[in-house]
């Protein structure tokens, strides 16, 4: 497998830190380092201690970070480009569409974080909606996620009357998430790689359930720590029957997205955060994001479009930004889940 040595500096840094604090157990696939890779790694980087047991490393991997091999931009990023330079890198043909077009991809460019809804963005698919067909409740429960998607029923009300009519389980959501698992979006899992390879930091803000997000984000190489969203509670019996939500989750709500990233930003200092979404709380969520990018590749809501600074529907429009116009802020391998 080739790998791009300037990834894999980062990578193998991260796992150095990671093995002596004991978080990498069972977190490794098999790959092979050329001896000249191992040479170049350990005479090139000096700010890298390794411990040139590289025989063990050749027998392990970086999960799925350094799966691929990938080309990122190489040449140092334009600092100072303008959204309007930036919207001219793309193909002359190419169609834009959104309220503030050239203002969305200078912010994207200049983000420390970015912010994802997880249904219908991240995923091809509303969790709640797979849940409630594999529990046989699909057809009533997908017309409130459609109203409160696209804004015409309040989001508490809609993920209330949803969860009374499935009543999952525990083990139900576990059953379903082995036989259904949620499939991510095309290309979402190369654009928050390649955040992480940036340097930005990755949320996942959603109204939908920790329990189902949270292997999707183990996936992505996303913390738990960076998810923000609904907890389901069970009762202490074999089966962990439904015994209702946590209403103080932000998420929750209503306004419950702006809640979250201001949290966020209270909590990190970040001066330009990114919401992408693809739903009407999505778009609540600027400010205090400095810019909505609403995401159609899996489903266009008109209201939603029609309030996104940036509306797109491939994530390859959001990596052509960050590669060529984002700044390498930092060695900013994930922390494991």
């Amino acid at each position: 497998m080739f790998i791009r040595q300037r990834t894999l500096f980062t990578a193998l840094n991260h796992i150095q830190q990671k093995k002596q604090q004991g978080f990498l157990k069972n977190l490794f696939s098999s790959v092979t380092f050329s001896a000249n890779t191992e040479k170049s790694l350990i005479s090139s980087s000096s700010s890298i201690s390794f411990n040139r047991n590289l025989s063990e490393q050749r027998q392990q991997s970086v999960v799925s970070l350094l799966k691929k091999n990938k080309n990122y931009s190489t040449s140092s990023p334009v600092m100072t480009a303008s959204g309007k330079e930036i919207r001219e890198s793309f193909s002359a043909d190419k169609e834009f569409f959104g309220t503030d077009v050239e203002g969305a991809m200078e912010a994207l460019a200049k983000a420390d974080a970015v912010c994802f809804d997880v249904d219908s963005t991240v995923i091809t698919e509303e969790g709640i909606d797979v849940l409630a067909e594999y529990l046989g409740k699909g057809k009533e429960v997908s017309e409130f996620t459609a109203k409160a998607m696209g804004g015409t029923m309040k989001f508490e009300d809609a993920l209330e009357a949803r969860l009374k009519i499935i009543e999952p389980s525990k083990q139900s959501i576990l059953n379903c998430l082995d036989d259904l698992p949620l499939e991510l979006s095309p290309k979402i899992d190369e654009f928050i790689e390649l955040c992480h390879y940036k340097g930005i930091d990755v949320y996942l803000v959603s109204g939908g359930f920790r329990i189902m997000i949270e292997p999707i984000a183990k996936k992505l190489l996303v913390a738990k720590d960076n998810i923000y969203a609904n907890s389901i509670l069970f009762n202490d019996d074999a089966e962990g029957t439904y015994a209702g939500f946590d209403a103080t989750e932000p998420t929750s709500a209503d306004g419950g997205k702006p809640k979250a990233l201001r949290m966020i930003k209270e909590n990190a200092g970040y001066e330009t955060m990114i919401m992408v979404g693809d739903g009407a709380t999505d778009a609540q969520a600027k400010p205090p994001a400095k810019a909505f990018i609403g995401f159609g590749g899996v489903v266009t809501r008109e209201a939603v479009k029609a309030k996104a600074c940036w509306f797109i529907k491939d994530f390859q429009d959001m990596i052509h930004v960050v590669d060529k116009y984002a700044e390498t802020r930092r060695d900013s391998s994930p922390d494991f889940f």
